[in-house]
């Protein structure tokens, strides 16, 4: 059974240019495309390598663990350095606009993957500014980076970006709910339990819609309490309401075509369906759509 194809880049990253010909195209057609069993070895490889690297990371912080294999954890960390850095200069290298990828999202997650241990190495005075662990720590970030090789997590993405505005809507809704509880709890309680502020009755707000109830707060009077467990309420009914609309989301392009990384011979628009006959921005005729 084949593999589901994967998103065409322009479904998650900003157009960077693709190159026209010659070795950068290739390249190109490697790194940010998977149509092609090259691209699909290309993306297996690297998922591998982040999940390793972020393995090492996690049982160097071990202290038991880190004393006994300090040496064969510093070298799968350089070994992991090396692969990532070369990943990144590519990707820089493959592009029309390598400025446009090195300050977009999953540029930054590259360079983030790479720039702790270069920074120990050419810049030990760093050590008397911020605890080396700090550095260390940034190298997480390369298990972000796993959202670029893998269909799911674009879909979700694309999920996000789509039901944003919704989001947002619900989020000024939440804001305006917790402004007001908290004004009201803080003219209802007062300061002598606890409500000192309105800033303190919207903490405590938050804390019982999200229903966290950190407990360090609480209402005493018998109107508060009735307050609370509204809020209480209110807040199941709430926390089901942004994962609804991302569901939606997230099945509207599930059931959809799915786009594939075919790309016109005329004007190199990418992202066709796999039935597209023509180039959907220049009409020119596209060649048939091929799976190696």
């Amino acid at each position: 059974m084949s593999s589901p194809p994967r998103l065409p880049a322009d479904a998650a990253l900003p157009d960077f240019g693709r190159p026209e010909a010659g070795w950068r195209l290739r390249l190109y057609m490697v790194i940010f495309e998977a149509d092609t069993r090259a691209g699909r070895a290309f993306d297996i490889v690297l998922i591998w390598a982040i999940l390793a690297s972020v393995v090492v990371v996690v049982l160097d912080s071990v202290v038991t663990i880190g004393a006994r294999f300090h040496l064969a954890f510093a070298l799968a960390e350089w070994a992991f350095t090396v692969l990532f850095t070369v990943e990144y200069l590519a990707r820089l290298a493959c592009v029309r606009r390598p400025w446009r990828y090195a300050t977009s999202v999953f540029g930054v997650i590259d360079l983030l993957a790479v720039l702790p241990t270069w920074l120990a190495l050419f810049a030990p005075e760093l050590h008397a500014l911020i605890d080396v662990r700090i550095l260390r720590l940034l190298r997480i970030f390369r298990v972000l980076k796993m959202s670029e090789y893998v269909a799911e997590y674009r879909a979700l993405g694309a999920a996000l970006r789509a039901s944003r505005r919704k989001i947002m809507v619900f989020l000024s809704f939440v804001l305006m709910v917790v402004l007001v509880m908290g004004t009201l709890m803080y003219v209802v309680e007062g300061a002598g339990n606890g409500f000192t502020s309105i800033p303190i009755g919207i903490y405590w707000a938050v804390t019982t819609m999200t229903t966290v109830g950190f407990g360090d707060i609480t209402p005493k009077t018998d109107l508060g309490r009735a307050i609370a467990s509204l809020m209480m309420l209110l807040g199941w009914g709430i926390l089901a309401v942004p994962t609804g609309i991302v569901s939606a989301e997230f099945t509207a392009q599930r059931v959809g075509a799915r786009p594939t990384t075919r790309t016109c011979p005329e004007c190199l628009s990418e992202g066709h369906e796999s039935t597209a006959a023509f180039c959907r921005d220049c009409g020119a005729r596209l060649p048939p759509h091929q799976r190696d």
